[in-house]
């Protein structure tokens, strides 16, 4: 991986996200050519675009400050950008630098989604990143032409080149979207969409956000963990040890979960992204030369922050199935609340629980010390406590860019060791191809049923369930035909009637 081999073999590609966030000493090849920097030329026009931006020296059409970004794309291009920023909005340095500054992420085709991004934001003061490998994707391109359609009904076509920006590897369709080639942020095909936090994906909003600076220390993080990876031995490899960890609770003790437990609210949102990471990379029934796999791989990850989730599905972990679990704690919290005559910190009593869940699942309660505590007979059963069911606990000194970029890139390292060790190619995604295809064609048919005013039937090749769903979804829209199309945004609905 680190050598620019082509280990994604179904699509011939190598599999470098670290060299988007190597240092600009290093040196990585692919093809005979040193990538690091091509990597830091896009750094570098990332910090000029974003310091611009933030100084206001670069403004709106009508010439004032940019003071919100909305982000635009979906799966890769959405959860980890996503994950970064909710973990430093409650960062004292990382809160100062975005003081008046609003990031919002726009990812499903959903209009409610549409009018939640926008709501209560200025046009004028609104920049909207496009971010789209292949300027193709059906869901961010529709909302692209939504925003787009946002901005100019009010600020003319003059807006696109001041509001609009785009993150994609495809400069001739965004050309022809209308944006200004020179506000056209690349990245490379050996960049995986889930892998891509650390290119200009995550690095151009966030750097908007909070600036080049801090984002920059996010990246000298991950390229931290890439580095001991890639040289510690295996036995003191943290992504091998837990990689390997997962391998044996997978397919040796046959737990297909792993809940991600993070005591830190700030991390709520690496759950999300981890699932991504993990499921996508390693959902596969075969193998890298395509046969089926004779044993269990792949993980299903879910999780939430603690405490929250001992209010919610705790019960299943410590009492029914065995789901190995990962908890997460900060030493020092991003805030800090100490109440006169409480015993402990509200940091504190979050991490009291931190240290009990793991001591809980390992050592349970029995029946000998029910009895000893005097718990009736009858009630034993169901205030025992198993046992021996298997966690680990990652604990990190704080949680500012630096340790963010760190935890990112130790799930990131920890499945593909699970993919290695599997024999999986963790870098292609074929299973997310045949859903996108159907719908697809389900538009297409749409489009023909409104045009001639007919249902659909059993000429458009779709099974009876599915024909049936889409005669009732078009007659609960009360109309056979295409809808009048609305000058009302959805991001307006929201905004109360004067």
């Amino acid at each position: 991986m680190f050598n620019g081999e082509k280990i994604n073999a179904t699509e011939g590609r190598a599999v470098l996200h670290v060299a988007t966030r190597a240092k600009r000493d290093q040196k990585i090849i692919v093809d005979g050519k040193d990538v690091v920097p091509d990597v830091w030329e896009v750094l570098d026009k990332i910090k000029d675009f974003s310091d611009k931006v933030r100084s206001g020296e670069w403004r709106g059409v009508t010439g004032k400050p940019i003071k919100n970004v909305v982000a635009v794309g979906i799966g890769g291009s959405f959860l980890g950008p996503l994950f970064v920023h909710t973990a430093l909005r409650t960062e004292l340095t990382a809160g100062a630098a975005a003081e008046t500054r609003r990031l919002r992420f726009l990812a499903n085709v959903d209009p409610i989604d549409v009018a939640r991004a926008l709501d209560q934001l200025d046009r004028e003061e609104t920049m909207v990143v496009i971010i789209s490998k292949t300027f193709t994707t059906a869901e961010t391109m529709l909302n692209a032409r939504t925003l787009r359609t946002w901005l100019t009904k009010k600020l003319g076509e003059g807006a696109v080149a001041k509001h609009m920006v785009a993150v994609s590897t495809n400069v001739e369709l965004v050309k022809a979207f209308g944006i200004d080639p020179q506000n056209i942020f690349g990245f490379w095909d050996w960049v995986g969409g889930r892998y891509s936090v650390c290119s200009a994906v995550g690095m151009l909003p966030l750097s908007l956000q909070y600036g080049f600076d801090i984002m920059e220390q996010f990246l000298l993080g991950a390229n931290d963990i890439d580095n001991h990876f890639a040289t510690a031995p295996f036995d003191s490899n943290l992504p091998v040890i837990l990689g390997l960890l997962s391998v044996w609770n997978v397919s040796f003790l046959g737990y297909p979960c792993r809940a991600i437990l993070p005591y830190c609210q700030a991390l709520s949102k690496l759950a999300p992204h981890i699932q991504q990471v993990s499921m996508e990379s390693n959902g596969k029934g075969v193998d890298i030369n395509g046969k089926n796999l004779p044993f269990d791989s792949g993980e299903m990850d879910f999780g939430e922050p603690g405490t929250n989730g001992q209010h919610s599905f705790y019960q299943l972990i410590h009492q029914g199935r065995v789901v190995p679990c990962d908890f997460i704690g900060i030493v020092r919290s991003q805030q800090s609340v100490y109440l006169k005559g409480e015993i402990v910190s509200n940091h504190d009593e979050l991490m009291c629980n931190f240290f009990a869940q793991a001591d809980a699942l390992a050592y349970g309660k029995s029946a000998v010390e029910l009895r000893a505590e005097s718990v009736p007979d009858h009630l034993i059963p169901h205030r025992s406590f198993t046992g021996n069911r298997p966690s680990l606990s990652i604990m990190l000194p704080e949680l500012s860019a630096y340790q963010v970029g760190q935890i990112l890139s130790l799930y990131e390292h920890r499945v593909a060791v699970q993919g290695f060790i599997w024999g999986l190619n963790s870098f292609d995604q074929w299973g997310v191809e045949l859903g996108k295809v159907l719908a697809s064609k389900v538009r297409q048919k749409m489009h023909e049923t409104r045009t001639d005013n007919r249902k659909i039937n059993s000429a458009d090749a779709f099974n009876l369930s599915t024909q049936t769903m889409i005669n009732r979804y078009l007659e609960g829209k009360d109309v056979m035909k295409y809808p009048e199309p609305r000058d009302v945004f959805p991001g307006d609905l929201l905004k109360p009637k004067e």
